[in-house]
């Protein structure tokens, strides 16, 4: 599975569509195997969510996204978790993998 995170500054950032990069997080038989820190396009309405879906991307954590966005991802059979906290992409997955990543409401307010 591949799950990517918008990041800034080596944590989540809730502006999904202005991230400074995605960390990848790339987990098999629910350990962490790898990550990728990639530089995403520029910002269009629509573009990341083709774009990551191009990548192979399974899933999506994020702080907020706009409904538009969601419904992108769920066309394209990428699940969004979304009210994800401010942590690093590793502790993010890792808790998620637990079944322990809590989640509060979603940062975006479009």
């Amino acid at each position: 599975m591949k799950i990517a995170i918008p990041m800034a500054e080596g944590r989540l950032t809730n502006h999904f569509g202005h991230c400074q990069y995605f960390s990848i997080i790339k987990t098999t038989n629910e350990l962490i195997e790898g990550k990728e820190e990639i530089t995403p396009p520029p910002h269009e309405p629509g573009l990341l969510p083709r774009w990551l879906h191009e990548m192979g991307v399974d899933m999506v954590i994020a702080g907020g996204m706009g409904a538009r966005a969601i419904n992108l991802f769920n066309e394209r059979g990428i699940k969004v978790i979304i009210g994800a906290p401010n942590e690093t992409p590793e502790v993010l997955v890792k808790a998620y993998i637990e079944g322990k990543l809590t989640t509060g409401a979603n940062a975006c307010d479009h």
